[in-house]
């Protein structure tokens, strides 16, 4: 495990477009699915990394609280299962299905969403505005496992909000922190 922060992808910044596979669906699930929405999350995470176990039941509740707004919500996985075969898509669906997510678990097995978005980390989280402007990149919040503080979210659910009730989200933003991205030989990013 090597210990990594996010990239803190420039705010304005416009989502890059996707076309991954629901893991637990079979569909195909794109940007342009959340057309109309007045924000969607990005959210990049796996099945073996520590820091997305210690958070995963936090996310699972932001899933059901969010369901019903205008809050759109994906999460992806890149990691190199052939090297890494505990998030290959058979395991990210059993976590879904067991953790009861409310949104898509895709799969990115070429990895070029992950570069196109620069994660670099397990999680990492990208909030777009209505017009897919990034307006929060960063922590969900203080916790990590093993420092004793709460799950709360509070980072990323204000960033949420603010986005819910059309307001400016602070840009004072601490980065996420959790395990690399397992690329694939070559795959390694440059950023």
């Amino acid at each position: 495990m090597v210990l990594t922060a996010s990239t803190m992808l420039p705010l304005g910044t416009k989502a890059p477009a996707f076309a991954l596979t629901d893991v637990t669906t079979g569909q195909t699930v794109t940007l342009q699915n959340f057309s109309g929405k007045k924000g969607l999350l990005v959210m990049f995470i796996c099945c073996h990394c520590p820091y997305v176990k210690h958070i995963q039941e936090a996310l699972s509740r932001l899933g059901k609280d969010y369901e019903s707004s205008e809050l759109g919500i994906v999460a992806i996985s890149s990691n190199d299962v052939e090297n890494y075969p505990d998030d290959s898509p058979d395991k990210l669906k059993d976590m879904a299905r067991a953790m009861q997510f409310k949104f898509p678990v895709l799969f990115d097995e070429t990895q070029a969403v992950a570069q196109a978005y620069t994660a670099a980390c397990t999680p990492d989280f990208f909030l777009f505005d209505a017009d897919f402007r990034l307006v929060y990149r960063g922590q969900l919040d203080d916790s990590r496992p093993g420092n004793s503080l709460p799950v709360t979210g509070k980072d990323l659910r204000g960033a949420i909000d603010a986005v819910l009730i059309d307001q400016a989200v602070p840009v004072d933003q601490k980065p996420s922190i959790g395990c690399n991205i397992k690329w694939k030989p070559g795959n390694e990013p440059r950023y």
